[in-house]
């Protein structure tokens, strides 16, 4: 039993069919794309990701038509998204134009710890983590800041 391939995958969380986007990657390797769902499906039941959340698989085939699997956090990307509320990024990266929504830091800090709980990340200060996920939501047109501010009201009209 010897590893043939490593396959990198973006499934939905609990809700994994087999179909052409895994049959693709999965069928040229002899796995039983049925077993692999119905495992994915239980596995990431188990970690408590909510219904359709996109989780990356890193999926290692073996010689013998066996895999073994690892299912890390959602994209930071999706994890902004699902914060602030917002669709979809702006058409232009890193827009100088007003922000699309705003991010606070505590909001950061808890993408942070999720990102952190990945095996590749463990090591990574969460320091780290969060300027990365600064910059991923800069990109993205989204502000980092305390709170709101609401727009200033001119004095002249309250006199």
């Amino acid at each position: 039993m010897s590893l043939v391939r490593t396959v990198r995958l973006r499934v939905p969380a609990c809700s994994a069919r087999p179909g052409p986007a895994i049959g693709q990657a999965l069928g040229p390797l002899g796995i039983n794309m049925a077993e692999f769902c119905k495992q994915f499906n239980e596995k990431s039941d188990q970690i408590g990701y909510e219904r359709d959340t996109p989780l990356p698989v890193v999926l290692s085939a073996m010689s013998d038509r066996t895999f073994t699997f690892e299912v890390r956090s959602p994209p930071t990307s999706y994890l902004i998204k699902k914060v602030t509320g917002v669709e979809k990024g702006p058409n232009h990266p890193n827009a100088e134009d007003l922000p699309v929504a705003f991010l606070s830091p505590e909001a950061v800090y808890e993408i942070a710890k999720i990102k952190q709980q990945d095996d590749m990340m463990w090591h990574l200060p969460l320091e780290g983590i969060a300027r990365s996920i600064v910059g991923t939501a800069k990109s993205m047109g989204i502000s980092v800041r305390e709170h709101k501010e609401e727009p200033k009201k001119q004095e002249a009209e309250e006199n």
